[in-house]
């Protein structure tokens, strides 16, 4: 089999195992998403490094659910200085003067992204989130963060949440042994993480629609009704998601 092959076949058994190990956890995720939107609340997700890009794929796109407050810190992402990056998430008490800049209501959920669930600024901001009395639904892998071969460092995200939405990624992510080198390559977090938070998306849109609830849910902006029907969804959605 070619490597090419193995990682799509990879990917194909890790989505197996996460729609038949993790049911559970993902209509309960879905439950709590329904019901903070049904209470007019927003759905907060944050991730660093790459899981940021979770954050970004529920935000702002066609099919996608209008309560969303994706929290992205330039610091913690990619496209101004990667290296650093990796810094700042190690960062103590940056998790608080993150959030001092976010409008959090009492209705509101928290989904947070960390493949390790093992850096400073996931903990403090999980702490927080726990303290604050709200749902906190965490995307991560269960192998890496209890691998003894992962970095330790302070308490681990699925340790804090309240609902844990496991990848099935390995240790370290990367996937794929290539003969003559000692790396492995094919990261699987990103691919399996934006297909549980679109899961969790679609089913909370029809639990709302069974309880006579009509979410605000964006159209493609390539097409003449969507574009219409975003504009005026903005406009409504602007006052309470600071980003748009």
């Amino acid at each position: 089999m070619s490597t090419l092959a193995a990682y799509l076949r990879n990917l194909e058994r890790l989505l197996e195992q996460v729609r038949s190990e993790s049911a559970d956890s993902l209509e309960r995720a879905a439950q709590a998403v329904a019901g903070c939107i049904a209470k007019g609340g927003m759905v907060h997700v944050f991730g660093t490094g790459h899981s940021h890009m979770l954050a970004e794929e529920l935000f702002y796109r066609a099919g996608g659910l209008g309560n969303i407050n994706p929290i992205l810190e330039a610091d913690l992402m990619l496209h101004l200085s990667a290296s650093k990056s990796t810094e700042y998430e190690r960062t103590p008490g940056l998790a608080s003067q993150i959030l001092e800049k976010q409008e959090i209501g009492k209705a509101d959920i928290f989904i947070l992204a960390s493949n390790s669930g093992g850096n400073a600024v996931i903990e403090e901001m999980a702490k927080i989130v726990k303290a604050k009395g709200l749902t906190l639904i965490a995307v991560t892998s269960l192998n890496h963060a209890t691998s003894s071969g992962a970095r330790v460092d302070g308490v681990k995200l699925h340790n804090l949440a309240d609902i844990v939405l496991d990848n099935h990624g390995v240790l370290g992510d990367a996937s794929i042994s290539i003969s003559g080198l000692e790396t492995k390559v094919g990261p699987t977090s990103s691919v399996i993480g934006t297909a549980i938070v679109n899961a969790i998306a679609v089913r909370a849109t029809e639990l709302l629609i069974d309880q006579g609830i009509k979410p605000t849910i964006f159209a493609s902006s390539n097409t003449t009704e969507g574009e219409k029907h975003n504009s005026e969804l903005v406009e409504e959605l602007r006052k309470v998601v600071k980003i748009l």
